[in-house]
């Protein structure tokens, strides 16, 4: 698949999405098939990496109005996205492919602290880098997280899989009538007031026009399918 060679992508996961639906912690199947997916793209021959949350452990908002320090709630938070990025690692490499570990909030013992050359030499030597840490400092989210890194890194698109199959102009559980977006700008989401990422990240991919593809993450082939901007999810492009 010699095609794919030259892209480059950011994926944006969610700790829930590995665990089952609904709980919490770690479930090795759930995180095993996302691990085949991932790896199935890298082996196609895009250069993916993988920013991870943690909320499948712990959020820092679940704090809010207690006596932890905001700023320590969210290294806690960060703490959450490095057990996950240990697991995907490991996971991922028992898959088939191979796979580095790169933390924002320095862990040394843990994982190799983010340097954007070592992340492009692992991604140029087919690796899936997998990015946990965050950005290393607090009031930060994951979702800024995976935009600051999408940029530094000079990705193609950044990628946010999801549970539903894109953006909607309503909550589509709630409204079964809402509109399904194909491609939808940066501009019109702002005025619809439709929810992609947090208003910092948003921020960021919209200043530097990096398009956004927003996917169902439990479809068969979608995260290749989205590095290769083919028409799945909804795309968030500048107008």
């Amino acid at each position: 698949m010699a095609g794919d060679r030259g892209i480059r992508v950011l994926l944006k996961l969610s700790g829930e999405a590995l665990c089952a639906p609904g709980g919490r912690g770690l479930d090795i199947e759930a995180a095993g098939a996302l691990a085949r997916e991932i790896a199935r793209t890298a082996v196609a021959g895009v250069e993916i990496a993988v920013v991870i949350g943690g909320g499948n452990f712990f959020r820092g908002a679940e704090l809010a109005g207690t006596s932890v320090r905001r700023d320590d709630a969210d290294r806690m938070g960060m703490l959450a996205t490095l057990m996950n990025g240990l697991a995907l690692r490991d996971i991922i490499r028992d898959v088939g492919a191979k796979a580095t570990l790169h933390s924002g909030l320095v862990a040394p013992e843990v994982a190799d602290t983010f340097d954007r050359a070592h992340v492009e030499d692992a991604l140029a030597e087919g690796a899936v880098a997998i990015l946990a840490g965050g950005t290393g400092r607090p009031f930060f989210t994951t979702d800024t997280a995976a935009a600051l890194r999408a940029l530094e890194l000079g990705c193609d698109r950044l990628l946010k899989a999801t549970k539903v199959d894109g953006i909607y102009s309503a909550d589509p559980e709630i409204h079964p009538d809402a509109t399904r977006y194909d491609t939808v700008t940066f501009a019109a989401c702002l005025e619809n007031e439709l929810k992609v990422m947090d208003s910092t990240a948003f921020a960021l991919c919209r200043d530097n026009r990096l398009e956004i593809v927003v996917f169902d993450m439990k479809t068969p082939g979608a995260i290749l399918a989205a590095a290769r901007g083919e028409d799945i999810g909804t795309r968030v492009v500048s107008g």
